[in-house]
């Protein structure tokens, strides 16, 4: 390997720093006579910079060893902090593909975000965002890994409220906040805990002891439990997995890449800790019975929305539940290929989505209909992107969910009936959204929508292009399965569950008046779905509940229990004051014949005392 790539290495995160550093004197005000775009030209030329700079890596270590940086952070007698940084074609490929839809999602946001006053904090976000996922793709030890994740919890927070004038918005960036601070305390107790045990955070230190590791039922299920948390609220799984929906506040741009590569973050995570997590088997069950129930539920979900962008982000949990399904299997390659083939299309997908929401100004999809024959642009990449997340023949989720079920058709035969199910339901919804947004006939605000202008048009049309390239990536890596390999009974079963949700999709009676229907039961199964399953509401009655009655004890104990002894202490000390003013005559024999009476008393009581011990029988 070129000894000045690899020296240079770990500098990829920096670009995305260093881009969002350029931007602050367009943040907060210092330059204003050239508005804001030559800070977001500034932060496309770092993303550029670093996509350049990691094909240039990633031709050097294609097919090679994987190698590790290391960098020496802190060092105190017997406390030797380093940070391990892999070098490698999975490392390296994983900061390509986040430069270069870092890149298209900037260009976008140059078209979506062209009159908004803040575009220049915008991307300083945007920067900062991309320089914490570059950091986690190459990191090599835990407690990095685990920093990065705080760092795009704050990325998030900070995107998610970028219109922090709106109410909903504030509500959804504290929301998506809190909900991963849950995961995140969990996880860090289970990387100081693994750190205690096995002295290091570096992975390759952590798989080398987990291999001789001896651990008691109760410690490994514990530590296992801990260690998924995190990645559970990073991918906005059950029961952490309404912020995901509520993000979809923010800026369009952002949601592209939150929905393609953030919460692919978490899911990379897991993936790193898959040999340590193996030591517990009732981690890896709860990583299958998570992994199920969010596949299945936000599929059900997704097909009662009526908001675009929601849509498709109920889909994103669902596939992300494919990929825990795939961790608590022990398959981690299926679940990178799944990530990669999943995170390509479903940034399409949104780019399309944020066309139609930046042209129309509605994001409900019943408000829209016949905008196939205005934005053509668009509908091809609505239709390549759904295309691309089902299993429809060449496409990449098609390899990838084909790839995994071969293995368990056998041994594990439920594994197919869930993909049937999450790529019916997903084909179904995709479908659905296709009728009711660029079919039909016009509406109101679809009469006359153009086409986008060029910065949303060319980097939709280029990941198009490359959501159609991506078998041929695949096929040059050697991931695609041979034919004579192919368990034909799985291919029928998942290609029938594609076109039966579009068969479905295509034929189901759609009426944009009704906003609910006018069977009951009907009208009970909708608003089951539409509302999450009421998730939100168990939380308010329970747990939100439970927080709000101890918060009025303790409210109630601290104003009259903690607050009235004080207060009668220093009532009294106040009326004994009163009471002594007016007992002053300023004669000194009266003041001595009182200290008499006090020790008179005391004496008294002292005797008294005595008396009753004397008389105690021991």
């Amino acid at each position: 390997m070129n000894q000045f790539l690899f020296s240079t290495s770990w500098a990829l995160p920096l670009y995305g720093l260093v881009g969002a550093l350029l931007t602050l004197p367009w943040t907060v005000g210092l330059i204003k006579r050239t508005g804001p775009r030559p800070a977001a030209y500034l932060n496309i030329l770092t993303t550029a910079a670093a996509l350049i700079h990691g094909l240039l890596v990633f031709k050097e270590v294609e097919g090679s060893t994987p190698q590790t940086y290391i960098i020496n952070w802190f060092s105190c007698r017997d406390l030797n902090l380093a940070f391990e940084l892999d070098i490698s074609s999975v490392g390296i490929g994983a900061t390509i593909l986040i430069a270069g839809l870092s890149l298209l999602a900037q260009i976008y946001a140059l078209g979506y975000l062209e009159k908004d006053w803040a575009t220049a904090r915008f991307f300083a976000l945007m920067g900062f965002f991309e320089a914490a996922l570059t950091a986690l793709a190459i990191s090599d030890s835990l407690l990095l890994s685990y920093m990065v994740l705080e760092v795009l919890t704050l990325s998030t927070y900070l995107l998610v409220g970028f219109w922090y004038a709106q109410p909903l918005v504030v509500t959804a960036a504290r929301d998506a906040f809190l909900t991963k601070r849950v995961g995140d305390l969990l996880l860090l107790m289970g990387v100081v805990t693994i750190g205690t045990m096995a002295g290091s955070w570096d992975f390759s230190d952590l798989y080398e002891w987990a291999q001789t590791a001896d651990l008691s039922p109760l410690t490994s299920t514990l530590l296992g439990l801990a260690l998924i948390a995190g990645p559970i609220g990073k991918c906005a799984q059950f029961p952490l997995n309404l912020w995901l929906d509520e993000a979809m506040e923010g800026p369009n741009p952002a949601s592209v890449l939150r929905n393609s590569l953030v919460v692919a973050g978490g899911a990379y995570v897991l993936y790193k800790l898959e040999p340590i997590i193996a030591l517990s088997p009732v981690a890896l069950d709860a990583l299958l019975v998570i992994g199920t129930v969010t596949a299945v539920g936000a599929s059900l979900v997704s097909i009662a929305q009526i908001d675009i962008k929601r849509t498709l982000s109920h889909s994103t949990s669902a596939y992300m539940g494919l990929v825990f399904v795939a961790a608590g299997m022990e398959q981690g390659g299926v679940a990178l290929l799944l990530l990669l083939t999943h995170g390509i299309a479903k940034a399409l997908l949104f780019m399309s989505a944020g066309s139609v929401i930046y042209t129309t100004h509605t994001q409900d999809i019943t408000e829209m209909g016949g905008l196939w024959s205005r934005m053509p642009a668009t509908t091809t990449a609505f239709i390549v992107g759904s295309a691309g997340m089902v299993t429809l023949l060449p496409l990449g989720s098609f390899w990838a969910m084909l790839s995994w079920a071969d293995g368990f058709v056998l041994t594990s035969p439920w594994v197919i009936g869930i993909l049937v199910i999450v790529n019916g339901l997903t084909a179904l919804n995709l479908t659905r959204v296709f009728r009711l947004a660029f079919w039909g006939e016009t509406q109101q605000k679809t009469r006359r929508t153009p086409e986008v202008h060029w910065p949303m048009a060319l980097p939709m049309v280029s990941l198009t292009i490359m959501t159609l390239l991506v078998p041929m990536m695949l096929q040059k890596w050697y991931l695609l399965p041979t034919w004579d390999s192919i368990n034909w009974y799985v291919l029928a079963a998942l290609v029938s569950s594609s076109l039966l949700g579009v068969i479905i999709g295509s034929t189901i009676y759609l009426h944009k008046a009704w906003s609910r229907s006018r069977v009951l039961t009907w009208r009970f199964i909708q608003d089951l779905l539409g509302y999450d399953f009421y998730i939100d509401r168990i939380y308010r009655v329970t747990l939100v509940g439970a927080v709000a009655w101890l918060s009025k004890i303790s409210a109630w104990s601290d104003r009259y229990l903690v607050d009235g002894f004080v207060n009668l202490v220093g009532f009294a000390a106040i009326f004994s004051g009163q009471g002594l003013k007016y007992s002053i005559s300023g004669r000194s024999q009266g003041y001595l014949l009182t200290i008499i009476f006090g020790v008179s008393l005391i004496g008294l009581f002292i005797s008294w005392s005595l008396g009753l011990l004397n008389n105690l029988p021991f």
